[in-house]
């Protein structure tokens, strides 16, 4: 079979970075079939042959351990060793994957409910990218279907014992780049919920010198989107802040490469303000971002060079490849979600952070404690040193992505006038004048108000996203309310 047609027949699809779908529809023959078919791909442009390990990871869901084991018996299968690295951080495998040199995957599901799961993949250079995806894609395969039952399950599987060097490497990788004792005096909470990425959260903070309560472990996972923050998890961090026993509440989504930060009272920082900040504390000169992360990164002048890219780790990337190609250096690139993604190496007082072009959550919350402590100034003192920009975002679902898509393209000829003059039409009199579109990723209007809305559909669900940006927290939410409701009757 071919893998693009697996993904139509499966209704697993492939989203940033890898495979993704419900977990009934994520078989063990479905995870065994991509898994051959980026193997193969891999071989094909000689990043893959006989003999060479795999390292394979997951994080806490239910589904996780049954699809490694079809995804290592893959690997056996394509006549490489797999490496089980436990439970562990998605970064945390792809360091190692760079580190050895060897490809990688991470059975994960990020973000998203337990009910669905994913696979995501990496080179032994990196993250794959959009046109590696479409190398996998066109993958003709042979699958044994004789080793699966009926339900498409493994008759006879396993799984290697857990080898925890990974785990290792990625704590001693911040415990050797960040001075001893930089968090020394810190109160810091750690929201653990299912997170993979507690246990070394917890090591690395603790050996910088916070002092560490764990908080709310949970053995059912929770899905906690950095992006998108549930009411529950924002009244949590406030109820542990109330009675000022923390300087910062950390965590990160379910794969540990979104963080959270959140200040002494318990508010979360949006991650395209975290991004910002990290960038400012490692030195970075040159960033990357998504076009709909908060302006901020402009307006601040902290940095000699900012690039905007699509939305997607794979776009930021991409950009990022595309500055070091330049001569760029201390280049380095974050999305709205957190994620931080460092291109080349930094280096501080002799010690080296290596470069890990993927995203990170540890990162974040370690470089901007260490930059509070040593400044004097708390998280929100921090945060507020950056010029007075606020975003949000909420989502239309129920619209699919390629109808959203072509009836935005209208607002598209190439001629920026005309089509300035059909958004402002159409829009009406809900927002100022148009001043500016902009159609790197969907369609963002920049208003002579300085507002902005940005309306694009999703790359992995039949959702439209709206973002909007403004002066005060109030007027960015209003933005959205009114965006929303615009398209409701826009599409009907």
């Amino acid at each position: 079979m071919r893998i693009d047609d697996l993904m139509t027949t499966s209704g697993v699809q492939f989203g940033t970075s890898g495979a993704r779908g419900l977990v009934t529809a994520m078989t063990d023959q479905v995870c065994y079939s991509y898994t051959i078919g980026f193997l193969n791909y891999l071989r094909e442009i000689d990043h893959y042959h006989d003999g060479m390990r795999v390292a394979l990871a997951g994080d806490y869901r239910a589904s996780t351990p049954r699809i490694l084991t079809a995804c290592a018996q893959a690997v056996r299968d394509c006549g490489g060793q797999p490496c089980y690295l436990g439970t562990l951080p998605t970064p945390a495998l792809a360091a190692y994957g760079l580190t050895h040199r060897i490809p990688s995957l991470m059975v994960t599901g990020s973000h998203i409910p337990d009910d669905r799961n994913g696979i995501k993949f990496y080179r032994a250079d990196g993250e794959i990218l959009k046109d590696d995806e479409r190398g996998i894609r066109a993958q003709d395969i042979a699958v044994a279907t004789d080793q699966f039952d009926a339900a498409g399950r493994w008759r006879i599987p396993t799984l290697p014992p857990a080898d925890p060097s990974g785990l290792e490497a990625y704590v001693q990788r911040f415990i050797d780049f960040f001075p001893a004792d930089c968090l020394a005096g810190l109160r810091i909470g750690l929201y653990e919920h299912s997170s993979v990425a507690r246990t070394a959260l917890a090591l690395v903070l603790t050996e910088l010198g916070a002092t560490v309560t764990r908080l709310g472990q949970s053995s059912i996972f929770v899905p906690v989107d950095t992006e998108a923050v549930r009411p529950a998890d924002i009244e949590l961090a406030r109820e542990w802040c109330a009675g000022g026993q923390f300087d910062a509440i950390i965590s990160t989504d379910g794969d540990g490469d979104r963080p959270l930060i959140s200040d002494a009272r318990g508010n979360w920082l949006r991650g395209d303000i975290a991004g910002v900040l990290c960038a400012r504390a490692l030195g970075a000169t040159a960033v990357v971002t998504p076009i709909s992360s908060n302006s901020v990164v402009e307006r601040c002048g902290w940095f000699d060079t900012v690039e905007r890219c699509r939305i997607g780790s794979p776009y930021v990337i991409a950009a990022m490849q595309a500055l070091t190609a330049r001569g760029a250096s201390s280049v380095v690139g974050y999305e709205a979600n957190g994620g931080f993604l460092q291109a080349t190496a930094i280096h501080r007082d002799g010690r080296t952070l290596a470069a890990l072009p993927t995203r990170d959550a540890v990162i974040v919350a370690i470089a901007i404690l260490s930059t509070s402590r040593a400044s004097g100034q708390t998280v929100a003192e921090l945060a507020a040193t950056l010029p007075p920009r606020f975003t949000a975002s909420d989502r239309l679902q129920n619209c699919p992505a390629a109808v959203s898509a072509a009836r935005l393209a209208v607002f598209n000829s190439g001629d920026v006038q005309q089509d300035c003059a059909r958004v402002q039409a159409a829009l009406g009199d809900q927002f100022a004048q148009v001043a500016a579109i902009n159609h790197t990723d969907g369609l963002r209007v920049t208003f002579n108000n300085d507002d902005i809305v940005h309306f694009r559909p999703s790359g992995n669900a039949p959702e439209l996203r709206v973002y909007a940006e403004s002066n005060t927290a109030a007027r960015a939410q209003l933005i959205i309310e009114q965006g929303i409701d615009w398209l409701r009757h826009w599409l009907n």
